[in-house]
């Protein structure tokens, strides 16, 4: 079990919680927290019993963006960089290959499993990112987004200009860009950026308790092949996502979990569903 300086990873039966454990930063992402969260996502990956995992914040907030004095440095040398991380190295995502799921955080797009950020508090820059590229995103009520990027000079940072105007729109994209201006969680979630809306301090244990449902009854393979297919078909036209569509809903007809979800279903019991299995 790898010992983690700047997150807490747990794992509850189905559900696996990453937790930014910065808090007198409001979780600020250093170049060893970001790899961190790599590893124990491949940690997730690879545990068979796990559906999904949940990436929130310790105390008030969910992430303040990059820590300022790492910032402050790239600002200096006009440059990005990063310490490598050797013993944090992570195999597992990506099953494809595919070039559009390499750069974080992106690269969360190209796991196997679902990812739900749990945001409690305060969410920018950084952090807004990572949360864009979440599966979903269930917020307390009490949370904020800033995208932080133009106040700085900077433009819009990390593939968010790919990502969030496919969840709220190209005009609410660009004025979040644009202005930097708090977004409260009500109007998030009216844009379509929050999935949930929770009570202060519930956003986790409502995420934990989804990722658990959704075990309990969906066949995890159907649930990897459904990501896989919402993310490669944004990028495909509908023609050719309705070809491979038609191939692996074959593929999944002759599969023994079509079998025993028809079987659970008429014998009234829970389904037994293969587990995602990586190499």
């Amino acid at each position: 079990m790898t010992t983690y300086e700047e997150i807490i990873y747990e794992v509850d039966g189905p559900a696996a919680t990453i937790t930014i454990n910065r808090p007198d930063t409001l979780n600020a992402m250093t170049s060893l927290t970001q790899a961190e969260i790599r590893h124990a996502l491949d940690a997730s990956e690879r545990n068979e019993q796990v559906m999904g995992t949940v990436l929130t914040g310790a105390g008030r907030g969910f992430c303040s963006g990059v820590d300022m004095n790492a910032l402050g440095a790239m600002s200096e040398a006009g440059k990005q960089f990063g310490e490598t991380y050797e013993h944090l190295a992570a195999e597992a995502g990506n099953p494809d290959k595919d070039p559009n799921y390499v750069f974080s955080p992106p690269y969360l797009l190209g796991l196997r499993k679902p990812v739900i950020a749990a945001i409690n508090g305060a969410c920018a820059g950084l952090g807004f990112s990572y949360a864009t590229f979440c599966d979903m995103r269930f917020v307390d009520r009490n949370a904020k987004f800033v995208t932080s990027f133009s106040p700085r000079g900077l433009i819009a940072e990390h593939g968010t200009s790919w990502m969030l105007p496919r969840l709220v729109g190209p005009s609410n994209a660009l004025d979040i860009f644009w202005s930097s201006r708090k977004l409260e969680a009500e109007e998030a979630y009216h844009m379509g950026y929050a999935n949930r809306l929770c009570e202060p301090g519930e956003a986790v244990k409502e995420a934990q308790e989804y990722l658990k449902m959704i075990a309990g009854t969906s066949a995890p393979i159907s649930i990897m092949m459904m990501k896989k297919q919402v993310y490669k078909h944004l990028m495909s036209d509908l023609g050719e996502s309705m070809l491979e569509d038609n191939q692996w809903m074959g593929d999944s007809l002759a599969e023994d979990d079509f079998k025993e979800g028809v079987a659970s279903f008429v014998e009234k019991r829970p389904p037994n569903f293969a587990k995602v299995k990586v190499n």
